[in-house]
């Protein structure tokens, strides 16, 4: 059982980039996917959050530019990132399951945001 992120990167201030997180396993579908970023020397947070019912909530650093949603491809939950600043440099990680039996991580993708 495994996350595949993909979609990091490098990108400019004011720029914008897709995160995708797939898995092969249905079963994810029935449990909350959550995109967090670790910045060097920093913690890891949640950034974003979507449950099985569709609901969403967002960090409020990321609120008005991230937006999480399921994507057209089955089993597939992506982070759309716009208006990226500086603080956006981490890297990220998609997370199903959050404190259940089948809490997963993805092995995370890079995103650096450079002037």
């Amino acid at each position: 059982v495994e996350l595949v992120e993909s979609g990091g990167g490098l990108a400019q201030p004011g720029g914008s980039l897709t995160l995708s997180c797939r898995s092969s396993w249905d079963i994810f579908n029935l449990y909350t996917w959550g995109w967090y970023r670790q910045a060097q020397g920093k913690p890891r947070e949640l950034v974003a959050s979507i449950t099985k019912f569709d609901k969403t909530s967002y960090a409020e650093s990321v609120k008005g530019r991230f937006t999480i949603s399921r994507d057209s491809a089955p089993n597939t939950v992506t982070l759309q990132i716009d208006n990226l600043k500086p603080e956006d440099t981490a890297v990220y990680y998609c997370r199903v399951g959050a404190g259940t039996l089948y809490d997963t991580w993805g092995q995370g993708t890079q995103v650096t945001v450079y002037s």
